[in-house]
């Protein structure tokens, strides 16, 4: 079988080396693609193709791992190129846009399996196909196909269940899980602003803890090179939320905190807790 991956950024590049043991070939496309992709890419030993349409015909399941943007028109370039297999949708977006994609990908009789991605960058140790278990991350599926691609995993770095058989599920689980995690860094990092805008920075992380302290700057520091990864899938969580009735208000704050970050993407050398809290100032 060979796997097509759409496209090898932090997070699918381990999962393209994932999918390596339990496939002919993954498959990536280079055209348009950053250096650091390229680099990812032949880490994962991917390999190449001409163009998307040459990616198409020779793979039986193509898996989407892009920002969150970006899902909607990846899903129609695979569907104007004649695929005819099984498409992940592995994207961080809202279970309602995710089944706006199947309902496109089924009119043209592709089948589609939802994936939720939880957890870091899983790559296999060098020694080995498989990771250490404490450090897995988890893919959660759901669809009719979902046990399908549960075995291209089998053996892999990644945790692989099927959820349910309802395309939806997954995206589901994914923006409720994310909304804590990622939302509540947001938080943290609002907070800290705001203690420090008034003087009260010191005085409240006493009252914290030295733990809670440390956990709290780790968090801040580390996650703003991914921050602006972050904005996008936050706004997915708002429309979540407010698909459910619920206010979409608290998440939409969120991805404005995390646009402010943009400064800090993809840093070489990590910025102090101060530059990070400066970058919040209106």
């Amino acid at each position: 079988m060979n796997i097509g991956l759409l496209h090898p950024g932090e997070m699918g590049a381990p999962i393209g080396a994932a999918m390596i043991a339990n496939a002919e070939a993954v498959i990536w496309l280079p055209a348009g693609r950053s250096q650091a992709s390229r680099e990812r890419a032949a880490r994962a030993n991917l390999t190449a193709a001409d163009s998307l349409n040459a990616l198409c015909r020779c793979c039986q399941v193509i898996v989407s791992v892009c920002p969150p943007h970006g899902a909607v028109d990846t899903a129609k370039a695979v569907v104007n190129s004649g695929f005819s297999g099984i498409y992940v949708e592995a994207n961080a977006i809202s279970p309602e846009k995710t089944l706006r994609i199947q309902e496109m990908l089924q009119d043209k009789g592709i089948g589609m399996v939802d994936g939720a991605i939880i957890g870091g960058p899983a790559w296999p140790q060098k020694s080995n196909s498989k990771a250490n278990p404490s450090a897995r991350s988890q893919i959660y599926l759901s669809g009719p196909e979902a046990n399908q691609i549960i075995e291209i995993f089998d053996g892999s770095s990644f945790e692989t269940t099927c959820l349910s058989q309802a395309v939806g599920d997954a995206s589901a689980l994914k923006m409720t899980f994310a909304a804590y995690t990622k939302g509540s860094t947001a938080l943290l990092a609002g907070i800290l602003s705001v203690a420090e805008y008034y003087g009260v920075r010191d005085a409240l992380q006493s009252q914290w803890g030295e733990t809670m302290t440390r956990q709290t700057h780790h968090r801040l520091i580390t996650n703003s090179s991914k921050a602006w990864r972050f904005s996008g899938e936050m706004k997915e969580i708002a429309s979540t939320f407010n698909s459910a009735g619920n206010s979409d208000g608290f998440h939409l704050a969120a991805a404005d905190t995390f646009d402010k970050l943009l400064a800090h993407k993809d840093w070489k050398q990590a910025p102090s807790l101060n530059e990070i809290l400066d970058s919040l100032k209106k």
